[in-house]
């Protein structure tokens, strides 16, 4: 098992190749648009976000009460504390959640937010456990993780550049995730932990890989228009999208 140091290493790591990933950036600006339609479904009030990286939710959502961020990332966190400084009800932890020693709040949390994290750590488990420690029966844990069957990978392995859709790419390696899910593996590892999924799919069709979607874009050929369908497209292609996401409860 990976110790705290080694982690550290690794968020570090992790955290110089976001920056150097310019479609990340894009890729980021449609997972909060998918965030944002949840808090516009539940209105939480008490929000739990772990792992903000570099754009904490604070950034485009403050109608709440109290919001609690725990980033291990030092960078990330710094950037966290400055976003959130003049607004009341939050604080920054820098700490790994696992490690973060966090109780149940009184009120609960309404929300807690695992957005694209589940992927990197070394025991996803473990993590999720953590999370579900501090839910009562009324609060919604949202997970989103890129997915296995995502078209780009679908393609790659079609044209023998993989040979599974689940081997490790290029840009994994480089950001240091050791793992890819699809919906059956994520809601299976919901179960195990007693945890019931209210919904699931996936957003964001993606034919091609980071860079040569990037490639596309400076060369005019990939508009806006054309990501905002590829965004709607994954209504046609529920299991498909570049990432899946699932909203999760305890079980009754």
């Amino acid at each position: 098992m990976m110790h705290d140091d080694q982690r550290k290493q690794a968020i570090s790591a992790y955290e110089q190749a976001y920056s150097a990933s310019d479609f990340e950036v894009i890729q980021a600006r449609y997972r909060k648009k998918l965030l944002l339609e949840l808090f516009e479904k539940y209105q939480p009030k008490h929000v739990l976000e772990v792992g903000c990286g570099w754009d904490t939710i604070a950034n485009h959502w403050q109608d709440f009460e109290s919001l609690t961020i725990v980033e291990p990332g030092p960078q990330f966190a710094e950037k966290a504390r400055k976003d959130t400084a003049q607004l009341a009800g939050a604080q920054v932890i820098e700490s790994f959640l696992e490690s973060s020693h966090l109780g149940k709040p009184d009120p609960a949390y309404d929300l807690i937010l695992l957005s694209s994290l589940l992927h990197e750590v070394p025991d996803p488990k473990a993590l999720l456990a953590s999370a579900k420690a501090l839910a009562d029966q009324n609060t919604v844990i949202h997970i989103n993780v890129p997915n296995a069957l995502s078209m780009h990978r679908l393609l790659a392995v079609e044209m023998g550049l993989m040979d599974s859709v689940y081997a490790q790419s290029a840009l994994q390696k480089s950001f240091n995730q050791p793992r890819i899910f699809d919906l059956k593996q994520l809601k299976a590892l919901a179960k195990e932990l007693g945890l019931q999924v209210l919904e699931a799919g996936s957003f964001l069709v993606k034919p091609f890989t980071h860079h040569q979607m990037m490639t596309l874009m400076q060369q005019g050929l990939l508009t806006q228009e054309m990501l905002d369908g590829l965004w709607r497209l994954a209504r046609h292609f529920p299991e498909n999208g570049s990432e899946i996401y699932v909203n999760l409860k305890l079980e009754d």
